[in-house]
């Protein structure tokens, strides 16, 4: 059986006259990353806030291993707005969150040193936050969130600031903590990532679910094929090919949106002879792509068909 570390259940929350989020529910399973994504305004900082327990929902429900309260010891929170001392030693500040998190000292100051060595922030211990880097602070609050051995982790946009090979140093803990059991629960604007670590999305516009499933699950069903290619063509010269739904262009780029039926190997046989093709690249549409029809409210057609954005 499946064991689900946070449960969430019709989760709904309002200021005021204002709905900010709407009938949300999802479980988040031991060893399991998930994505609760939308755009800005969507909920999702409401939602994590009312999983903390800093905003209490007006319905729903919120357990931890069908508990109805969290214990806090237990989670570990990134949140999105950083909240270290400036002018505190980092091990001190490791040690402080280590100490409100009932977790035994030697064990956390083994444990961070651990991770100043993993995440490029070797011999820093003694600095103070003031005298890091954006990027080196943010690594630093991220040792703060799991220097406790979380069962549940929560990261509110967890690589911000951070350059791309510190994002993929954080990728690759966060991969690691799930790895060895940690249910992991995290919002980010970097789709280009998400896509890559999570296992679960939840995709929320204005307070309400509008995808949710497994990463494959949902590129199988939203995600029709496109093939993009380089060279200076006149559109219609792609525009009777078979599948062909749409043609696009932008610069010296064609792209094409192919309908659901096609199957690439055989497709790419349509082709006109005579095309300039410097480049050519079939691929299913990004997650970044399915987020922006959803933030801009674009027709998001499944492949099955049906209207789901």
């Amino acid at each position: 059986m499946e064991d689900i570390v946070l449960s969430v259940k019709g989760l709904g929350k309002s200021f005021k006259e204002n709905r900010i989020v709407e009938e949300l529910s999802f479980d988040v399973k031991k060893g399991e990353i998930m994505a609760i994504l939308g755009p800005n305004g969507a909920g999702k900082s409401t939602t994590i806030r009312n999983i903390m327990g800093i905003l209490r929902p007006d319905e729903g429900t919120i357990t931890y291993h069908g508990y109805d309260s969290i214990p806090k010891h237990r989670i570990g929170y990134l949140p999105e707005e950083r909240g270290l001392y400036k002018n505190v030693k980092l091990m001190d500040i490791f040690l402080y969150f280590a100490d409100l998190k009932e977790y035994p000292r030697k064990k956390a100051r083994a444990r961070a040193l651990e991770y100043l060595q993993k995440l490029g922030l070797e011999g820093k211990e003694n600095t103070k936050v003031e005298e890091l880097s954006k990027g080196m602070a943010q690594k630093a609050q991220f040792i703060v969130s799991i220097i406790h051995e979380p069962d549940l982790l929560i990261l509110d946009e967890p690589f911000s600031g951070l350059d791309p090979v510190s994002q993929d140093l954080i990728m690759n803990e966060i991969r690691e903590l799930a790895n060895e059991g940690t249910a992991i629960l995290l919002s980010a604007h970097q789709m280009n990532l998400v896509e890559k670590l999570v296992d679960e999305l939840y995709l929320i516009h204005k307070g309400k679910r509008v995808i949710q499933g497994g990463m494959n699950e949902v590129k199988e069903e939203y995600a029709n094929y496109k093939c993009t290619i380089k060279g200076e063509n006149k559109a219609t010269k792609f525009e009777e090919i078979p599948f062909v739904q749409r043609v696009e262009q932008q610069y010296d780029y064609t792209v094409l949106h192919l309908g659901k039926e096609v199957v690439p190997a055989q497709w790419i046989h349509h082709l006109p002879s005579d095309i300039i093709m410097e480049e050519l690249s079939i691929d299913r549409i990004s997650l970044h792509e399915i987020f922006v029809a959803i933030a801009t409210e674009k027709e998001l057609m499944p492949v099955g068909g049906d209207l789901d954005a």
